[in-house]
């Protein structure tokens, strides 16, 4: 199995980690690990937003279950 076929198994943290060491290795890796850092960062990059959009989205839902939870409670 591939680094490309795992990242949708790795933690979050392992993708923001995995990302910044590929952003360092894209900038200043030799030509190999510069290669390789080029074809993980559109993958790791797509990865890291997706996730990043799914934890807003649970926040907002979680803020706006407690934003009726306390407009019920006023109002009883």
């Amino acid at each position: 199995m591939s680094l490309l076929d795992r990242i949708p198994t790795l933690s979050d943290e392992e993708v923001a980690n995995l990302l910044a060491n590929a952003r360092r290795l894209a900038e200043q890796g030799d030509d190999k690990q510069q290669a390789a850092a080029a074809e993980l960062l559109p993958a790791l990059e797509g990865e890291s937003n997706q996730r990043r959009e799914a934890r807003m989205e649970r926040a907002k839902a979680k803020r706006a279950a407690t934003r009726r939870a306390t407009l019920k409670r006023a109002a009883a």
